[in-house]
């Protein structure tokens, strides 16, 4: 019985922390689904990385919440919907609620098919930006979730090396913990421009972090 009364402890605390979260309640005030587009807002505006015009992957997508934001970015008004100058392709595991002028792709990132079906999205256009939220459920077991975490970021690493614009840039969320070190030399191999950034919108009691790589390496060599 103790057990129980204090996961309901935890559980309220956690509700009262979520249903007082300055960010959700923006979040709920501006039209966004989730409190993480003002992650990506924070990293946006700090790094003045999406321009009208552009072409963004947003990979791990739902609920959407990033997509939305990328889509205001590149609309000429800043609105939710009407007019849009880029486009959007969004991809997750999970199924997500249409987002007007946003291309949903539903299936695992992991697979080649998948990828493929993202390619095709792509029409054989460069991204200008490729930003992904993607995590896997966490076991609680450290070093097999490092393994998991760090999978994800090289997938997405790698997608940036062949589907990026020269000087595209790619957002990836990690954990501090192990594992993350290898990631920033990931990063810091790859491109040009690498930082590492801990939006205000972040839980303090989180240990996510956002890696930002801007200009692929590989490109300049070979120019």
């Amino acid at each position: 019985m103790k057990v129980k009364t204090k996961s309901k402890k935890v559980n309220k605390a956690w509700l009262n922390d979520h249903v007082n979260d300055p960010y959700v309640k923006l979040a709920g005030k501006e039209g966004y689904r989730a409190r993480a587009a003002y992650k990506l807002k924070e990293i946006d505006e700090s790094l003045k990385l999406l321009q009208p015009g552009h072409l963004v992957v947003d990979l791990g997508s739902t609920p959407g919440a990033w997509s939305q934001y990328v889509r205001r970015r590149l609309s000429p008004q800043g609105a939710a919907v009407g007019e849009l100058n880029g486009a959007i392709i969004a991809l997750d595991i999970l199924p997500m609620e249409p987002i007007e002028g946003v291309q949903f792709l539903q299936g695992d990132f992991r697979e080649a098919e998948v990828l493929e079906q993202l390619q095709a999205a792509m029409g054989g256009r460069k991204a200008d930006a490729v930003v992904s939220d993607m995590a896997p459920n966490l076991s609680g077991i450290e070093s097999a979730d490092a393994a998991r975490i760090a999978h994800l970021v090289e997938l997405a690493v790698d997608f940036a090396k062949s589907h990026l614009k020269p000087e595209g840039a790619l957002v990836t969320k990690v954990f501090h913990g192990s594992g993350y070190d290898q990631l920033v030399k990931l990063f810091k191999s790859e491109f040009r421009v690498v930082k590492a950034l801990k939006p205000k919108a972040s839980r303090d009691k989180s240990s996510e972090t956002f890696l930002v790589g801007i200009g692929l390496k590989a490109v300049s060599a070979a120019q």
